[in-house]
């Protein structure tokens, strides 16, 4: 019989290594797709997943088991992503300070020659809260309610951002085939 991840997180929280490496083993891909979905690169996506599997030992006692494991899982990475952007926003003021607008610009005309296909262009335009809405839901990786435990709304705003994505992605699409 399979051990639950909410048993086995107990079991890492209390130093079982054995337990951790199991947790680590079933959820660490599924950790990384969010951080991609959230980051937009794989280079960032894996730094972010490597960052947050080091951090994990001594975050993993915080785990209540008040939700399933994998909805607080979820919470750790969106709050791992917005810490990035917020350094990544701190970086750019200050090199931006500094007189560095110029190398800026050309590493944004590098990543965005590199961007990837329609879709996450198009989620890359949506707001913050879209976008981790979006990157949670996609491809059925989690409920609406599910998404809203992880993000702290209700499943009606969930739903509404759902709706709100799609009426912007149409749009977007639109834009783009217009002559």
């Amino acid at each position: 019989m399979k051990t639950s991840d909410e048993d086995l997180a107990r079991a890492a929280a209390d130093g079982d290594a054995d337990a951790f490496a199991t947790l680590l083993q079933r959820h660490y891909d599924r950790v990384f797709r969010l951080a991609f979905r959230l980051t937009g690169r794989a280079d960032q996506a894996e730094d972010l997943t490597q960052d947050i599997c080091a951090a994990l030992p001594a975050k993993i006692a915080g785990f209540r088991a008040q939700a399933k494991f994998t909805t607080w899982l979820y919470r750790v990475v969106v709050n791992a992503a917005e810490d990035a952007r917020r350094r990544q926003a701190s970086r750019s003021r200050a090199a931006a300070g500094w007189g560095d607008v110029e190398h800026m610009r050309r590493a944004e005309a590098t990543e965005t020659a590199q961007a990837m296909d329609w879709l996450q262009r198009a989620m890359r335009s949506l707001p913050l809260d879209l976008q981790d809405t979006l990157a949670l839901t996609l491809e059925d990786e989690m409920t609406h309610a599910e998404a809203a435990a992880v993000l702290g709304v209700s499943e009606g705003t969930v739903s509404w951002r759902m709706s709100d994505i799609r009426k912007r992605l149409r749009a977007l699409r639109q834009e783009e085939l217009a002559p």
